[in-house]
């Protein structure tokens, strides 16, 4: 490794796009990040301006740069993550995405998903994609937005049609878009889209017609690690090369240095996803999780994933702030929280996009339950925090079903993990060691490791293993008596928020 050169990370996540540089060690070095517009044009709806957050990621690359002091020649690769099954649809004659980004929370496509229950068995889609007949697979949105554009399979058929993930859209603008943009994405982003077969990591031509994507506008399907191509163009990476993709959850257990199979994290963001590394094996859920590609370094065989999705979680903060006005910033939820021993016989099952794992209930929605007058903010405060960790235990109880070995720590990281409330009652409900690592940006931190290591400036998974060290760690304290009792009520609670969306409901 040469002294003074470093690895760059673009994230380009659900709420922001952050830069991120980091030195050998692993290391971050400066950080830019601006968020981009939420857009909700109806009740399940979510999307993004695709012109914007590109606008944003050449914006925060600058800023990071800056606040480093250095050039671009002192990068010696850039590796690229992203939210995963949000879709993006652009024409490569104008380089102009066609429709905004609609957002992998988005419930706009299960009419079409419940249609397609009727030619192709859920158990079929999961044994062949290891993806969930829901609405949270990409490929159902490119084909509403080809249907719901006007002229859009026209211009598909004529080849001048693309799709992406938010990874491909970013490497296709960042590589020069219309003069030579490079289209692929990589193995843990294709895995997110119900089209790809697990098995063989190419495009299924069987699934693709089922769901009636042309398969011309597909990127091709790439190695997380792996020289994709140099930053062209005005870009501030011109030149630099692009050498590593990975969707954002594969890219913090990359982060995390969970290589052995049975190993988990879990990363608490917009929403929560844990993902159990099952090494080679491509191992089925009976229990409600998915099966994904973990990640796969070049000339390697792909090392596989059982990943427990769950939809809202620092949303839910969000939305207390913003559209209930009960809080004015994230922190406060835990100054609120902390100021009382519990949470008062009150829950909130924040199913505002359905229930993803293990549930999968697009028929959900959220609720409040057990509320009386002793309830106040405090309560709900806590109410919220303690739903992220709730979900969680359904996940872990449902990975510990499929593996058979029941978990023994969790390795935790995303920006929810500052809350000393939530990560204590998070190893009170698991019964387990809570694990923070020094460096909590994991999502970034695993994008980075991808790129340097098909460059050389780490040498092996071993360099990854080495940097990992813990910052802080949270023992479970509460008697399992009554862990099992507010486990139980929030099952009631979940069971309220079933069959809400029926006739009478517009969406």
């Amino acid at each position: 490794m040469t002294s003074g050169t470093y690895v760059l990370a673009i994230d380009q996540g659900t709420t922001s796009s952050r830069a991120i540089i980091f030195d050998h060690a692993g290391k971050s070095i400066a950080i830019g990040q601006l968020e981009h517009e939420q857009i909700f044009p109806r009740p399940g709806w979510v999307e993004h301006n695709p012109a914007e957050i590109i606008e944003n990621v050449n914006a925060v690359v600058g800023q990071a740069l800056g606040r480093a002091s250095i050039n671009r020649h002192q990068l010696v690769a850039v590796g690229i993550t992203n939210q995963r099954e949000s879709t993006v649809v652009w024409d490569k004659t104008t380089g102009k995405a066609i429709h905004n980004v609609i957002v992998w929370q988005d419930t706009r496509t299960q009419k079409f998903c419940d249609e397609l229950a009727t030619r192709i068995s859920p158990d079929e889609l999961r044994r062949r994609s290891g993806m969930a007949l829901t609405p949270y697979m990409a490929g159902p949105r490119i084909s509403w937005i080809l249907d719901n554009v006007e002229g859009a399979r026209e211009r598909a058929a004529k080849g001048d049609l693309l799709f992406g993930t938010m990874d491909t859209w970013v490497l296709w603008n960042l590589t020069g878009g219309l003069n030579g943009g490079v289209h692929a994405t990589d193995v843990t982003n294709a895995s997110r889209t119900g089209l790809m077969d697990l098995r063989t990591l190419q495009w299924d031509p069987q699934l693709c017609e089922l769901m009636n994507v042309p398969m011309s506008v597909l990127p091709e399907i790439r190695p997380s690690s792996y020289r994709y191509g140099n930053g062209a163009g005005n870009s501030l990476l011109i030149d630099t090369p692009i050498t590593g993709m990975m969707g954002d959850q594969q890219a913090a257990t990359f982060g995390q240095a969970c290589f052995k199979p049975g190993m988990v994290k879990n990363t608490y963001g917009t929403g929560c996803f844990l993902l159990m590394n099952t090494g080679s094996d491509v191992v089925f859920s009976e229990h409600g999780l998915l099966t994904t590609v973990c990640y796969q370094l070049e000339g390697q065989e792909p090392v596989y994933a059982l990943e427990g999705s769950i939809a809202v979680a620092g949303s839910l903060v969000q939305w207390l702030r913003d559209n209930l006005k009960l809080v004015s910033s994230a922190p406060e939820t835990e100054e609120l929280a902390a100021q009382v021993k519990d949470n008062g016989g009150a829950y909130i099952v924040p199913a505002f996009s359905g229930l993803f794992a293990p549930y999968w209930r697009g028929d959900a929605r959220g609720v409040f339950t057990g509320l009386t007058r002793f309830i106040n903010r405090n309560h709900i405060a806590r109410a919220a925090l303690e739903a992220t960790a709730y979900q969680t235990r359904d996940v872990v109880d449902a990975m510990n079903g499929d593996s058979g070995v029941p978990l023994t720590e969790l390795r935790v990281d995303g920006g929810m993990t500052v809350n000393n409330v939530l990560m204590q009652f998070q190893a009170d409900q698991l019964g387990v060691k809570v694990v923070l690592p020094e460096v909590a940006e994991t999502t970034a931190l695993g994008a980075a490791y991808a790129a340097g290591l098909s460059t050389g400036y780490w040498d092996s998974l071993n360099d990854i293993v080495n940097n990992w060290a813990i910052a802080k760690a949270w023992e479970p304290s509460m008697d399992p008596a009554e862990r099992d009792r507010l486990y139980h009520n929030w099952g009631k609670a979940i069971r309220r928020s079933m069959e809400w969306v029926d006739e009478d409901v517009v969406e």
